[in-house]
C-alpha cells in the first residue's frame, strides 16, 4: 500500500497529501492530490552497479512550489488540455465561452484547470502493484465547459518498474474531455540543465504545423527533411539539441526554442491499442524512458520556455529545455476539425486514456 504524508496547506485551509509508489529494486514514483501531480520518479542503477537512484522529473520540493506557479510540472491537465482557438467551440448548435489563459487562446483547462485542483486520493494495493486513485469533480460552467465531469487518475507503479498512468472521465451532458500529464523529463536527472545531448525518438511522419498562437493550421505535415523529424528509423536517433538550435528561426529572446508541436502516431486506430508514441534517452548513462498511449496524437514539448527562474528540487535551476514533455493526447483544437479524433463526451459514455512509461538504464 502506497505511504500517504501530509504534502502542505491550500490557501483555504485544505491539507494536500503526497503519496510514494514503491517496489523493491529502488524504483520510487511521488504523487500528490494537489493537480494529481507527479512530483518525483526515481531510476535505479543497473542491478549490481553501484550509484544512486536518479530523478528524472522536474518538480518541487514542496507544495508551495506549485502553488506559487508553474509550467504544469507533473500536472493532468484539464478539462481539456492543449489549445483551444480564441476560447470557443460549439456542440449541437449551442455556443461556449471557455477562459482564454494563453493570449486569446485557451490553454490546459483554462485560469483554474484540473492541475490547480485539489483531488480526492484513494492509495491502493493492487495486483500489478502499488497505487494511488484520484478522482475529481468540475461542476457544470466549470471554466466554461458544459455538463458535470467526473475525472479520474490512476497512478500505478509495476514491480519492473513502468509507470503506468491511466485516465478517464463521465459527463451528465455533452462535453468535451482531452486530458494529459504534463510531466518534464531530463533522462541525465532534473537538475542536469539542458537535454540538448539527449536523443529522441517518436513513432510518427507526420506532425501539425502551428500559426503565430500555437493553434494547429490543420496541415497534417510530413517530418521528412525538416527540423521535426525524429523517426526512430533515423540512425543517428535525432539529438534534442538540433531542433532547439534550429527552432524557431531568427527567435525573439523570450521565444520558445525547439518542438513545440503535436505529432501524429503512426498506425493509430481508434482500438484502444497501446502504441509506442516515443523513446527519449540520454546516451551518456544509457537512461531512457519509451512512452506507450492509445491516443493519436503527442505533443512534443521540449521545455522551450523555462527560464531559469525556477528552483526546484534541492535548489536545482531549471533552465531553457530543461526537460521533455511527452504529452499523449488527442489533437490540439480538434474540436474544429469535425474528420479529426473527437475529443466530444456524452452522457452514457467513458472517456478512456492510459499511458506506460517504460525506463531502461
Amino acid at each position: 500500500m502506497p505511504a500517504v504524508k501530509p504534502f502542505g496547506t491550500l490557501a483555504d485551509g485544505r491539507e494536500a497529501h503526497l503519496y510514494t509508489l514503491e517496489v523493491p529494486g529502488g524504483w520510487r514514483a511521488t504523487v500528490t492530490d494537489y493537480g494529481a501531480i507527479l512530483t518525483s520518479f526515481l531510476v535505479p542503477p543497473k542491478a549490481g552497479t553501484p550509484g544512486d537512484a536518479v530523478d528524472v522529473v522536474l518538480g518541487f520540493d514542496t507544495l508551495d512550489g506549485y502553488l506559487k506557479g508553474h509550467p504544469y510540472f507533473g500536472a493532468i491537465c484539464g478539462r481539456s488540455s492543449n489549445r483551444i482557438a480564441a476560447g470557443r467551440f460549439e456542440l449541437d448548435g449551442k455556443a461556449h465561452t471557455l477562459a482564454t489563459n494563453n493570449g486569446v487562446n485557451h490553454l490546459h483547462g483554462g485560469v483554474k484547470g484540473f492541475d490547480k485542483q485539489l483531488w480526492k486520493g484513494t492509495p491502493r494495493a493492487t495486483d500489478r502493484g502499488p497505487a494511488v486513485e484520484f478522482e475529481l469533480v468540475s461542476p457544470d460552467g466549470d471554466e466554461g465547459y458544459p455538463g458535470r465531469l467526473v475525472a479520474k487518475a490512476v497512478y500505478t507503479l509495476t514491480p519492473v518498474g513502468e509507470l503506468i498512468v491511466e485516465m478517464s472521465a463521465t459527463t451528465d451532458a455533452p462535453t468535451i474531455v482531452n486530458l494529459v500529464n504534463h510531466s518534464y523529463w531530463n533522462m541525465s536527472g532534473h537538475a542536469s540543465g539542458s537535454i540538448a545531448d539527449q536523443e529522441l525518438a517518436v513513432v510518427a511522419d507526420r506532425y501539425l504545423p502551428v500559426d503565430a498562437g500555437s493553434i494547429p493550421t490543420g496541415v497534417f505535415a510530413p517530418v521528412e527533411a525538416t527540423p521535426f523529424d525524429f523517426r526512430p528509423e533515423r540512425r543517428p536517433w535525432g539529438r534534442c539539441g538540433a531542433a532547439i538550435e534550429m527552432l524557431p528561426p531568427n527567435p525573439a529572446a523570450d521565444a520558445c526554442r525547439g518542438v513545440d508541436h503535436n505529432y501524429l502516431v503512426r498506425g493509430w486506430q481508434p482500438d484502444g491499442t497501446l502504441r509506442t508514441a516515443a523513446t527519449f534517452r540520454d546516451p551518456q548513462s544509457g537512461r531512457a524512458v519509451e512512452v506507450l498511449s492509445d491516443q493519436p496524437g503527442v505533443q512534443v514539448y521540449m521545455g522551450g520556455f523555462l527560464d531559469g527562474t525556477l528552483t526546484g528540487k534541492g535548489g536545482a535551476t531549471y533552465v531553457r529545455n530543461g526537460g521533455l514533455c511527452l504529452e499523449t493526447q488527442k489533437y490540439p483544437d480538434s474540436v474544429h476539425h469535425a474528420d479529426w479524433p473527437t475529443t466530444r463526451l456524452d452522457p452514457g459514455q467513458t472517456y478512456r486514456h492510459t499511458m506506460v512509461h517504460r525506463f531502461t538504464r
